[in-house]
């Protein structure tokens, strides 16, 4: 199965519960009920209003200047989307990997958000890729988390740097950035604790480990990315950009995005924040993290290919 026929098949919930809905209402008569439709199933997608409103005013531009029929205009829709995605700087790219230089990659997101799966994971395709990458466990406040990535760990040969329960984070991240500097790994990946984004310590916690990190490293070997829950629309939006506040985001991984997600989200993020959808997970297995590629992702979402 290709990617593109994976991207199909793991969004098919997406489609029958959002991107079908649209498509089905070009079918119909393009007046006023089409444009105040197409601006409800928008919202209701968790586009956002702001970038609602401007999606459905450059339709209707075109519109009026084209007087083209439901299937040019849902064409459009899709290149308008595809466009506003790959205007964000970084979009779909891999992270930024220096020959001969640490890179360290800061994970965070809130608990639930699958920010230490996607650790794993993501320490997985590197490891696959032959470089040498190291975990960083600085996720104190939840036993859990360490365990985790302790036995994810141990299972595919990763080297996972930790201390007990309640330790110090940014103690934890410095000692795991002296382990990768003294073995020459190539990369350290340090999974935050799920801090909830109304916790102003837990916040400022966050910003003390960042800049330990800029302070050994540099912020041009930083990656620091969002790892977003699908499911929860616009609160996503809402984590994002309280996140980029103290932790200088530099990329986002949508998790959870297969049959309960709704599409819009990934929009509303790059449109309003400018931020660059990385890697967007498909599934539980580490293959299931793929790279994100717009313009096959609309094409998948809205099924292009089968209209034709």
């Amino acid at each position: 199965m290709s990617i593109f026929d994976k991207l199909k098949e793991k969004l098919n919930g997406v489609r029958r519960k959002w991107s079908n809905a649209i498509a089905g209402l070009f079918g119909g008569r393009i007046d006023d009920s089409f444009w105040e439709q197409l601006e409800d199933l928008l919202i209701a997608g968790d586009v956002g209003l702001e970038s609602t409103e401007s999606l459905v005013l450059e339709m209707k531009e075109y519109y009026e200047n084209h007087h083209c029929d439901g299937n040019e205009l849902l064409d459009y829709f899709q290149k308008i989307i595809s466009s506003r995605l790959m205007s964000v700087p970084n979009m779909g790219m891999p992270l930024r990997i220096y020959e001969g230089r640490l890179t360290v990659i800061i994970m965070v997101g809130v608990n639930g958000s699958g920010k230490t799966t996607t650790t794993g994971k993501l320490a997985l395709l590197y490891k696959n890729d032959g470089k040498n990458v190291i975990i960083a466990a600085a996720d104190t406040f939840r036993a859990a988390a360490v365990e985790q990535l302790q036995v994810w760990g141990e299972r595919v040969g990763i080297r996972v740097i930790a201390q007990r329960q309640g330790s110090d984070s940014a103690a934890v991240v410095f000692d795991a950035i002296s382990a990768a500097k003294a073995s020459k790994a190539d990369i350290l990946i340090v999974d935050t604790a799920g801090r909830l984004q109304s916790k102003h310590n837990l916040m400022e916690e966050l910003g003390k480990v960042y800049r330990i990190v800029e302070r050994e490293v540099g912020r041009e070997n930083i990656e620091s990315i969002i790892v977003l829950d699908s499911v929860i629309g616009q609160n996503a939006y809402r984590q994002a950009e309280l996140f980029n506040e103290v932790a200088s985001l530099t990329g986002v991984i949508m998790a959870k995005y297969d049959n309960t997600a709704k599409g819009g989200i990934i929009l509303s993020i790059a449109d309003k924040l400018k931020l660059p959808i990385r890697y967007v997970g498909l599934g539980e297995s580490a293959e299931d993290l793929q790279l994100f590629n717009a313009e096959e992702f609309v094409k998948a979402l809205f099924g292009s290919d089968e209209r034709r």
